[in-house]
């Protein structure tokens, strides 16, 4: 096979700076990084780990098989993403550009618009490999199948070229009858009850794709040391519709001491609910109270969570029905936010906010944003309010990076009503509210193309026209309070309404006006680039990191 190369613009593009670098006079000579040793330089490399010494000889014996399960989960993204893994990095002989290549999942740059970075490939199909390249979307609306919009079917064609739909469990037949058979001989290992459950009915689920009852079990998972999150679940790549969900897995090691401090906030959530800045009847569903609040350290990462830009928290099941009857669970990922808190958020911080108010940037901020904003995701409104869909198959590829940007927003909000009541004490609220100012300019550096990064933009854009934070002259951020407060409240309500309404085409240019970087702030961005600040991280993991031999 053909040695797979940088693509040539990107090769022409870093020769002509490196030819402007060498017009500049120097007092020594250093030899230039080569265009995947820059690639590279997005990402910053750390270790995933957690004490296990607390774990049984069975818990350690689980872990085992749930890293072979999660494996293939890992795999089976490859898939749906990409295509052939094995043939594609076979074919990558500089060392960096395999490991960039391994971290966006194939050629193309998931931070960068997903522009390809290989030389002989095009852009990223939007509906990535769950529809044929060639498919239009007409094609698609006129193919009468009650199970094309499913979660869990890939549309192919038949023998005679028409479109059809196949089930991922047949679609990945063995791979997914390998993950079963592991998660079901964990289970006999679980010494938790519902954790043993939880599993035997996911294989269950892998099985079939029908992963109701395996949700409603995973609520009931409140007390093991060891959590696993694995199957299909989001549905942010695929950029068509925004039906199909992406094979991935997490395996998390309970944090006791920080569980302990979050978990008083769940009783609130029902009353947050009314509380919402919206018309009574956006805000009529009640969601469920069995509410979970934890904090883990993650050891693994599979799959769709681990392309390019990493989840910090979890907020599961995504099931409207499963969020209606029982709540969600919120799992914060405090070591991979710790992580991403020093090695991304202080840089910035130090660069774009203004000196006086850097001294309210704390992890403990960014931690509490993070999980409210999980938080944020139970609450609001599934359904649309004329009853005739939920608000994501109403607002199809649109979907996420509104209830993206509803979970920022709303997840402020509630910070905000939590230390009105005198429940939240955790931080100061001008920590949390520069903290979230902060975290525009590390998340809204996953791209245009990232539901997180279009999120971080509406929002952003959203807020200088409010007044709510200016730009000084000597290019320093600061923010005024009472203004950003009165537009987070005010951004809260516009979301839920468009949501409630199923106003497809009103977010749709919403989303196309405002979720955009404008000039300015691209240039303050380059500065953070230019400073050698990584936009993500990536991780060093598997068994042997923990010991497991």
């Amino acid at each position: 096979m053909k040695p797979i190369k940088l693509s040539f613009l990107l090769v022409v593009s870093m020769f002509l700076l490196s030819i402007t670098a060498c017009q500049q006079p120097a007092t020594k000579q250093t030899k230039a990084p080569n265009p995947s040793e820059i690639l590279m330089n997005k990402y910053a490399e750390v270790t995933l780990t957690s004490d296990i010494s607390h774990l049984s000889a069975n818990e350690k014996e689980m872990l085992k098989l749930l890293f072979g399960a999660a494996k293939i989960m890992d795999d089976i993204f490859w898939k749906q993403n990409y295509g052939d893994k094995t043939s594609f990095l076979n074919g990558i002989n500089d060392e960096n550009l395999r490991k960039f290549a391994e971290i966006n999942y194939g050629p193309w740059d998931q931070l960068d618009g997903q522009k390809p970075f290989i030389d002989g490939f095009s852009e990223m199909p939007l509906g990535a490999q769950f529809y044929p390249n060639d498919m239009t979307k007409e094609e698609f609306e006129a193919f009468d199948d009650p199970n094309k919009t499913s979660l869990y079917t890939l549309i192919v064609r038949d023998e005679n070229g028409k479109l059809a739909s196949t089930w991922y469990h047949e679609a990945y037949a063995s791979q997914i009858e390998e993950a079963a058979i592991l998660l079901e001989k964990a289970s006999e290992l679980a010494a938790d009850s519902a954790f043993a459950n939880y599993l035997k009915l996911r294989a269950t689920a892998l099985r079939t794709d029908n992963y109701y009852v395996s949700d409603l079990a995973w609520m009931d998972v409140k007390n093991n040391n060891i959590d696993f999150v694995v199957g299909p679940i989001e549905n942010y790549v695929d950029a068509l519709f925004g039906y199909k969900a992406s094979h991935e897995s997490f395996i998390l090691i309970k944090d006791t001491e920080w569980s302990k401090r979050l978990s008083r906030y769940a009783q609130f959530l029902p009353q947050l609910q009314t509380q919402l800045p919206v018309d009574d009847v956006y805000k009529k569903e009640v969601p469920g109270s069995d509410a979970d609040l934890n904090a883990y350290d993650v050891v693994f990462y599979g799959g769709d969570c681990n392309m390019a830009g990493k989840t910090i928290a979890i907020n599961l099941p995504n099931d409207e029905k499963v969020q209606l009857e029982k709540g969600t669970r919120k799992l914060q990922l405090k070591n991979a936010m710790k992580a991403k808190f020093d090695k991304i958020l202080v840089p910035i911080s130090d660069e774009l906010i203004a000196p006086a108010l850097r001294k309210y940037i704390s992890f403990d901020a960014f931690f509490s944003n993070t999980m409210f904003h999980e938080v944020a995701h139970g609450l609001g409104i599934k359904n649309t309010i004329d009853g005739t869909s939920t608000v994501r198959k109403a607002l199809r590829e649109q979907y996420s990076a509104l209830e993206e940007a509803k979970a920022d927003i709303l997840g402020l909000y509630l910070v905000t009503r939590l230390h009105d009541m005198g429940e939240f004490q955790d931080t100061e609220l001008m920590e949390n509210y520069v903290t979230f100012m902060a975290g525009f300019f590390r998340s809204v550096r996953f791209g245009a193309s990232s539901a997180h990064g279009k999120a971080n933009m509406m929002t952003f854009n959203f807020f200088y026209e409010e007044g709510a934070f200016t730009r000084n002259s000597d290019g320093h951020y600061a923010i005024n309070l009472e203004k950003m407060m009165e537009a987070s409240k005010k951004l809260t309500g516009m979301i839920l309404t468009s949501q409630g309404k199923g106003d497809y085409e009103g977010v749709k240019t919403w989303i196309a006006t405002e979720g955009v970087i404008k000039p300015q702030l691209q240039a303050d961005l380059d500065r953070i680039t230019n400073l050698g600040v990584p936009v993500d991280i990536y991780f060093k993991m598997g068994p042997d990191v923990l010991g497991l031999q």
